[in-house]
């Protein structure tokens, strides 16, 4: 579909994005990819030197959402300005780490793995908890996130060549540079342990359940997030009911509001 049908904007109601990024239940997913990032000694030092994690722990995660949401789901001037909010805000982040390395929020290998851990986050959700995706969408899916990957500064071309190279490079990362520090524990402690109102907590610890539970093994253990037997069985069972229940709810609950109003500009575009 031309882009002039639904405004312009990187996407459209024909692409596989849109058909994934709609989904609420993404948001659940926020969480562990925020713990894939910090768990990178210079993603942790930036968040730790460079946001008010501690006390708004959960604040970048909403403002990330925001902006992708909008860079994904937004007309071409919406689109493209939110991604330049994003992009302005890496160039102040850039410090030197507890061990001495420096760091730059716009090195393209942490812009790389910032990307790659939301659309391997997302993906995953997705199939998880909405439905299966044929190979032809999830390789549709990732060549339409390299879209996503320039708007947020990932110089062009890098990143692998399709999906199973994409996942080959998500498993090495986890293996040999996710190395969490105490500044990453302490972002993943605010995040996880936030303070709630009590009528939240039990829907806050369905997500925490989530989001442990479906982290790469060795980097539970390396968080020394605890996990077992009960709790798989626990995961399994919510994530099954999760998978029953959607089907059943309206698009108001179902899906993110930007994304419904995306569908109604395009509709009405192609009126």
């Amino acid at each position: 579909m031309a882009r002039e049908a639904h405004g312009g904007g990187l996407f459209g109601p024909d692409s596989v994005t849109w058909r994934v990024n709609r989904e609420a239940v993404l948001l659940a997913g926020g969480a562990r990819a925020l713990i894939l990032q910090v768990s990178h000694p210079s993603v942790a030092a930036g968040v730790a030197q460079h946001s008010d994690y501690d006390t708004d722990p959960w604040g970048r995660l909403y403002r990330t959402l925001d902006l992708t949401t909008k860079i994904t789901f937004g007309d071409a001037e919406t689109s493209d300005r939110a991604a330049r909010i994003l992009r302005g805000a890496h160039h102040r982040v850039n410090g030197e780490r507890s061990d001495g390395a420096s760091y730059d929020a716009r090195d393209p290998d942490l812009l790389l793995w910032v990307w790659a851990t939301l659309v391997e986050s997302s993906l995953l959700m997705y199939t998880r908890y909405v439905q299966p995706l044929g190979p032809a969408d999830v390789e549709r899916y990732y060549a339409e996130q390299q879209r996503f990957a320039v708007a947020c500064s990932v110089p062009e071309g890098h990143w692998p060549s399709g999906h199973a190279a994409f996942m080959d490079y998500f498993d090495t990362t986890v293996r040999d540079a996710l190395h969490p520090t105490d500044d990453s524990r302490a972002i993943v402690d605010s995040v996880m342990h936030p303070s709630l109102p009590l009528p939240v907590r039990p829907v806050f610890d369905l997500v925490n359940l989530a989001t442990v539970g479906l982290l790469p093994p060795v980097l539970r253990e390396r968080l020394g997030l605890s996990w077992g037997p009960n709790r798989e069985r626990l995961l399994a069972a919510s994530t099954a009911a999760t998978r029953r229940a959607l089907p059943l709810l309206p698009g108001l609950l179902r899906e993110f509001p930007v994304a419904r109003r995306a569908s109604r500009r395009a509709r009405q575009l192609a009126a």
